[in-house]
């Protein structure tokens, strides 16, 4: 059964730093693709005239790539509704009723702090406006399990679960979604990929920068809360999940759980935590922060297919690159039947995934030289790289969660099991070590992978390993 598609988007939080940045860029790909005909209703708390709105998404969409469309562009600002209002006061909700007029089917997204979230929700539902509505809620889902199962508790108290969607943006993007594409849509992949093949996975997701003017956000939350915990945990689901029983997106949320809950809990020995220097001297954090702005570990998913194969995590701020890959790395042939192909002479045949910043899937084998010698090189055979004109993570996110469609949004069950992976170190862990901003971190991630090899480095462009 089809789902309704949504009659209008009610924006919490519209002149807020996130629509600025995303949302109004995202809504306007949408005007210009002639997929944006609902009212989008805006709701904050500054007393704004409309033109102060329009100027504020004029500077938004300007910033983002500039107005290339006047037409799109005017019918963007034709959509806009203006509601002001505090979130705890019942007539703000009846403000936004009446805004509503004969929608019924409305997708309430809540771009506003999470401690906001149960506020509003509330508020929806005292007012009569969830029913028949979606709920799209921003991440962080909650800073430990019991906080993300109260935000569910919360949010179901009000909406049905099919109603709520817990956007992601990592897994609207492209690269992401041709991971689920490449590993099931291809015969010869299944054969290899479990434990008796491969011999370890790396994710990385590495930027050159520091937290800028996110101090007091970082101080409250980390790098594992911020990135590991939800957006790498989300891409190693999609590695190890066992193939879903359909293409309803159910079948893949269900197998994405399984996942999460064959994880074996984090130990405080499978952390790296370091911390980049001159981080206590930004603003807003404490000086003697102990709050990690790189994080490294060691996961193990204790099932049929993964069993003994170590999963290595690493994320970091003021790294030397800004990039984001995967390597799945392969065991070397049983034999060496060829002197240079042993393992000790680097890597073994491997298949790579970049993320960003641009996307590609590459697979690594060695190929012989010309001439008598049994002499060759690894070398890459890139299988697909990144298309002009993709939508943006928050454009395809915005409208799928408006047509209904919930495949690329993460579920209860599963953000509960992902919390329990790592609540057992978010405050029994390691002391953070300093590393020199524009290094790949801290030396004792190097001793964590030191088992299994050495870390693969994200570059910026192609490169063999």
């Amino acid at each position: 059964m089809t789902a309704a598609h949504s009659d209008a988007l009610v924006l919490f939080g519209v002149t807020g730093d996130l629509a600025h940045k995303l949302i109004f860029p995202a809504l306007y790909a949408l005007a210009k693709r002639d997929a944006l005909k609902v009212p989008v209703i805006g709701v904050a708390a500054p007393d704004w005239p409309m033109a102060q709105l329009h100027a504020r998404v004029t500077d938004s969409i300007t910033r983002a790539g500039g107005i290339d469309d006047k037409q799109a562009f005017q019918n963007l600002l034709s959509l806009l509704i203006y509601v002001s209002g505090d979130y705890n006061n019942s007539e703000t909700f009846n403000k936004l009723k009446e805004a509503l007029g004969k929608s019924r089917r409305p997708a309430h997204y809540l771009a506003i702090p999470p401690s906001l979230f149960e506020t509003v929700i509330k508020g929806l539902g005292a007012a009569g406006l969830a029913e028949d509505a979606r709920v799209i809620v921003e991440k962080p889902f909650g800073r430990d399990l019991s906080s993300a199962k109260d935000l569910n508790r919360i949010a179901t108290s009000v909406f049905p679960e099919h109603a709520i969607f817990r956007i992601d943006h990592f897994l609207g993007k492209e690269a992401i979604m041709n991971i689920l594409y490449f590993r099931f849509a291809n015969t010869f992949l299944e054969p290899i990929w479990n434990r008796n093949y491969v011999a370890s996975v790396q994710i990385t997701l590495a930027e050159n920068f520091g937290v800028e003017n996110r101090g007091a956000f970082y101080e409250t939350a980390g790098c594992l809360r911020d990135v590991i915990q939800n957006h790498l945990f989300q891409v190693v689901a999609l590695l190890a999940m066992e193939p879903p029983s359909g293409r309803h997106y159910e079948a893949v949320h269900v197998e994405k759980a399984k996942v999460f809950q064959a994880m074996r809990p984090l130990a405080p020995d499978d952390l790296v935590r370091g911390q980049y220097a001159g981080y206590r001297q930004e603003a807003n954090v404490a000086q003697d922060s102990d709050v990690e702005t790189y994080c490294a570990l060691r996961l193990f998913i204790d099932s049929w297919r993964w069993n003994g194969v170590p999963w290595y995590l690493r994320s970091g701020k003021c790294l030397a690159e800004t990039g984001h890959e995967i390597l799945v790395e392969l065991k070397p042939p049983p034999q060496p039947l060829f002197a240079d192909s042993a393992p000790t002479t680097g890597r073994a045949n491997y298949l790579r995934f970049r993320i960003s910043p641009k996307s590609a899937v590459a697979l690594a084998a060695r190929v012989k030289r010309k001439g008598k010698e049994f002499i060759g090189d690894q070398q890459e055979l890139f299988l697909i790289e990144e298309e002009p004109g993709e939508e943006s993570p928050y454009e395809r996110l915005l409208s799928d969660a408006m047509a209904g469609d919930g495949a690329l949004f993460s579920h209860e069950n599963a953000i509960e099991a992902a919390w329990e992976v790592v609540e057992p170190v978010l405050k029994v862990h390691h002391p953070v070590h300093t590393y020199q901003r524009g290094s790949w971190g801290p030396k004792e991630a190097d001793v964590l992978i030191a088992a299994d090899g050495t870390w693969h480095n994200p570059m910026p462009e192609k490169s063999t390993s």
